[in-house]
């Protein structure tokens, strides 16, 4: 499925500035190479959605649930997932 189209549409953040308890849908991954794949492999993909959990006070580590399981991510890696925010129910 091609989300690019909430790419242009929406407003998008990375996950790095979540703040809790806000949930939103994965729109793109930046980066290349090896972290742009370790994150695919952590089942951050285009289309999952993401709540966030826990954010360390100072703002690393974060914690986040995706596909059902808890991920604590750098801030440094959660600034390559790109997603667009939705309202809390």
């Amino acid at each position: 499925m091609d989300y690019e189209y909430l790419i242009e549409r929406y407003d998008r953040k990375t996950v790095s500035v979540m703040v809790h308890p806000q949930k939103g849908v994965i729109v793109k991954v930046n980066g290349e190479g090896r972290i742009k794949r370790r994150l695919f492999d952590m089942g951050l993909t285009p289309g999952a959605y993401v709540y966030l959990r826990k954010k360390a006070p100072l703002g690393d580590p974060i914690e986040i649930t995706v596909r059902g399981y808890e991920l604590t991510l750098r801030k440094s890696e959660a600034d390559f997932v790109l997603m667009t925010m939705k309202e809390n129910k």
